[in-house]
């Protein structure tokens, strides 16, 4: 599993030939494949908070041509594990370029990393990084109002997360990025846990999962201990209690945004049933949601740039109010 890990990024193993992820496409590869790899202008190493003495920094990619003023802000996260270096794997482009060609500018959040930071920390990393897009549209050219989030496995944990639990603006600050908001108005994610309260089950914990044994830093909880002046493993309620925090299925109402996961039904890590209990959810509350079962796939295949594109209308769909019939420029 940690082999399979560094072959990954936000979860996807992309499966079509691609060429590294550089500033833009090698110009033989964009002449001759023009409508799968699009040319953007990159901006490398964009810090959009600090945690801890550390940096934590995105690139953004923008279109040259036919943006859209839309963003996709895309989490790098495969078992809560991030690294800015999977940005330039070979695997990149043919993952991002749908977006791209859609017209959307794209975010690529590089969150804080387990084993250092558990999930808590990690999620709101996330949250800071959409509030410093939504604080900053207007030097990425982009409207704030207009933001879809994906991630794939861990990635799409996050991105729900982000989704149902996104922390409110300060209207009265004097702060641009205080008083934005953490809101996105659409997710769209690949094989993502989504209730660790009820993993593969009604009532079961994911803490009794033995999956998870490559991942229990990330749940290794711990607050300070004001008497003892250290941090200290937190109670057993309390672990469970934020497991529930965790937990987007947990957190969804009418005001979740349009939501999208494409699961394979033979995952046997991610069971697809955590795609289903949180689609199933969103249905109840009268959100639009859509579940895309691929059949036969496990926990990642080849050529995930066919599911990329279906989340790119998606997003033209919800973001852009255009209708899915319709081709993107």
């Amino acid at each position: 599993m940690r082999t399979f890990l560094c072959l990954v990024i936000v979860g996807v193993v992309v499966g079509s030939a691609a060429h590294a992820w550089a500033d833009e496409p090698p110009a033989t590869q964009a002449a001759t494949q023009p409508t799968t790899l699009p040319t953007w202008k990159r901006e490398r190493d964009v810090i959009y908070a600090r945690t801890a003495a550390t940096a934590l920094t995105m690139d953004v990619f923008t279109p040259k041509q036919n943006a859209n003023g839309a963003a996709v802000i895309v989490v790098v996260s495969g078992g809560w594990a991030s690294s800015h270096e999977a940005l330039n794997t070979p695997l990149i482009a043919v993952f991002m370029s749908p977006f791209i060609r859609h017209g959307y500018t794209v975010f690529a959040v590089v969150p804080a990393s387990q084993p250092k930071f558990t999930i808590p920390e990690i999620a709101e990393n996330v949250d800071k990084s959409v509030k410093f897009i939504r604080a900053n549209s207007e030097r990425f050219k982009i409207d704030g109002g207009k933001l879809g989030i994906f991630g794939g496995s861990a990635g799409g944990h996050l991105s729900l997360l982000q989704a149902t639990k996104p922390s409110p603006g300060k209207r009265l600050s004097l702060n641009a990025l205080e008083r934005a908001s953490g809101n996105v108005q659409a997710a769209a994610v690949l094989f993502p846990p989504t209730d660790f309260l009820n993993y593969r089950g009604d009532g079961k914990n994911i803490m009794d999962d033995p999956a998870l044994e490559p991942f229990a830093a990330a749940f290794d909880f711990q607050e300070m201990d004001a008497q003892r002046h250290k941090l200290m493993p937190v109670s057993h309620r309390r672990h469970t209690e934020i497991l529930r925090e965790t937990s987007p299925a947990q957190f969804i109402t009418k005001n979740t945004p349009p939501c999208m996961i494409i699961h394979g039904d033979k995952d046997e890590l991610v069971p697809i049933q955590q795609a289903t209990i949180f689609i199933d959810k969103l249905k109840a509350q009268g959100v639009p949601a859509e579940l895309v079962v691929k059949a036969g796939a496990a926990h990642g295949w080849g050529n995930v740039d066919v599911e990329i594109e279906q989340m790119a209308v998606f997003f033209d769909k919800h973001l852009l109010g255009r209708d899915k019939g319709k081709e993107s420029p």
